[in-house]
């Protein structure tokens, strides 16, 4: 029986926000996959790997999750929400021992035990929910419907039934005789306690360290027969308490409201990423909520940082390098070029993972952001040969953004790493010019990481970003991306400048 106060999920504003639409696929490329894997470790039991895939395509539904997440920031809310998993990870494990176990009525313990976890964990959930009084619309609703369902008749009834079963077990006295290899259970009667007699007549000989010959009971969970023999023997000597435990048992299977068992698992999604980012903060990486839009594409980050990249740089996240970006007017697409190992792919794998990190509603790694709500994120990023499908590696890079392409709408991020990177620089000219008239049309937002610098210019959608290096040391990178002109030549000429190997400086060394 459930609450009759509205409430369908802390994740979801709406149920129809729940449709999965996401594209696993693209996770590698953007080493999201790394990510959501170290997101969720340690908590299998929820699995959250399939709320990954399920973005959101409204901004309503992403600033429900915001304000979800700005109310656990609240460290009287995150203790209580850590206290109430803990109890539910308790009870599961009452429950799981409830079906290793064959003994009856050690099942039927166990079952008991894991309801009274649950009325715990309930009530203190909602005494708490009750004194912090959250803001968000997600807490509130919920709050209502548990202080709700804790006064209905289903939780006050079962509460009660706990409460009598307990009692009528705890009221079980009875004593076990033993005489040779037979064994006789009898009721409790007021018989004298000789274990304190035992013990005083030979606390004489305790004198000095002294052997133990205690035998100590084991920690198996299952009972052996002898023990079930006697539990049986004692049932029938207390009838009522065990029959009561039966009923209860019989009566309370479904005991586990339904809307508070997907809510035990659907806060994880915030808890788990939480955890996660926590020690980058403690670093002093910042992470903030982006000013979210699913109409205008005016997009910008600034300190922003790749979050795979920051996670693996821990305990040393600090030194990650951040960058700023943004598109104005009718600008879509940044076209990245500079030198080789100089922080293009780690932009644009940024730019990817600020994007659909931000369509789960959560924080993204960076100190301010404004960014659009893509239907969907895209990729297109260098891949080994494969034999089996008998095409050239530009031939398949041609199949796989065709492919790309024929999906994509104005709505989409798309992000192209050292694409056609195989070919002679003619054709990569080309083709790119191609791809990138398709992604302007469209108009959809992305980056396009090259190394051919005509590119940046192609049209007004495009924006040239390169990657720098140190003005005095040209070989040495500073992996900062900015907004300039692409200088590959500039480069080259500085690199040669380097190493003596200008024009001038041969001519000169000729004539000498």
């Amino acid at each position: 029986m459930s609450s009759a106060v509205p409430f369908s999920s802390i994740l979801f504003d709406r149920p129809s926000d729940a449709s999965e639409r996401g594209d696993p696929s693209m996770f590698a490329d953007l080493n999201l996959d790394q990510v959501f894997a170290a997101v969720v470790a340690g908590r299998d039991e929820y699995d959250l790997m399939s709320f990954f895939r399920a973005p959101l395509r409204d901004v309503r539904a992403v600033k429900y999750r915001h304000q979800v997440q700005r109310d656990l920031a609240d460290e009287a809310l995150s203790k209580a929400m850590a206290d109430f998993a803990l109890r539910m990870r308790e009870m599961r494990k009452s429950l799981a021992l409830v079906r290793k176990l064959h003994t009856r009525y050690q099942k039927e313990y166990w079952f008991l035990d894991a309801a009274s976890i649950y009325r715990r964990a309930v009530s203190a959930l909602s005494d708490a929910l009750t004194a912090i009084n959250p803001g968000s619309r997600g807490f509130t609703a919920f709050g209502r419907y548990l202080a709700d369902y804790t006064q209905s008749a289903a939780f006050t009834g079962l509460v009660a039934d706990i409460d009598g079963v307990t009692s009528a077990l705890a009221a079980v006295r009875y004593c076990v005789n033993i005489k040779g290899n037979r064994v006789r259970v009898s009721r409790y009667d007021d018989e004298a306690d000789y274990s304190a007699e035992v013990q005083r007549t030979f606390a004489k000989f305790a004198a000095g360290a002294v052997k133990d010959y205690r035998i100590g009971f084991g920690s198996r969970a299952e009972m052996d027969h002898v023990e079930a023999r006697i539990l049986d023997l004692v049932a029938r000597l207390y009838p009522e308490a065990f029959g009561a435990l039966d009923e209860f048992c019989a009566s309370r299977a479904g005991y586990l409201d339904k809307t508070i068992r997907v809510f035990d698992r659907e806060v994880q999604f915030y808890a788990a990423y939480q955890d996660f980012i926590a020690p980058m903060k403690a670093a002093g990486l910042e992470f903030c909520y982006p000013a979210m839009s699913a109409a205008s594409k005016e997009t910008s980050a600034h300190d922003s940082f790749d979050l795979a990249l920051a996670a693996k740089l821990m305990p040393r996240a600090a030194a990650v390098v951040r960058n700023d970006f943004y598109l104005g007017g009718p600008e879509r697409v940044f076209v990245v070029t500079g030198p080789n190992h100089g922080g293009k792919t780690t932009f644009a794998r940024m730019f990817g993972q600020l994007h659909y990190l931000a369509s789960l509603g959560y924080p993204v790694p960076a100190r301010e952001a404004a960014l659009f709500l893509p239907d969907r994120v895209f990729t297109h990023f260098e891949r080994e040969e494969d034999l089996a499908t008998l095409r050239g590696k530009f031939e398949d890079e041609l199949v796989r953004i065709r492919g790309v392409l024929d999906q994509a709408t104005g709505d989409s991020i798309v992000v192209m790493n050292e694409s056609f990177g195989s070919t002679t620089l003619r054709d990569a000219l080309f083709v790119g010019e191609r791809v990138l008239g398709r992604m302007s049309a469209l108009g959809l937002l992305g980056v396009y990481v090259t190394f051919v610098d005509e590119l940046a210019s192609l049209n007004e959608a495009c924006v040239s970003m390169v990657g720098t290096v140190v003005p005095d040391d040209p070989a040495e990178r500073t992996y900062k991306i900015i907004r300039k002109p692409a200088d590959g030549l500039a480069y080259a000429a500085a690199i040669a400048g380097k190493y003596g190997l200008t024009y001038r400086q041969l001519m000169e060394r000729r004539a000498s």
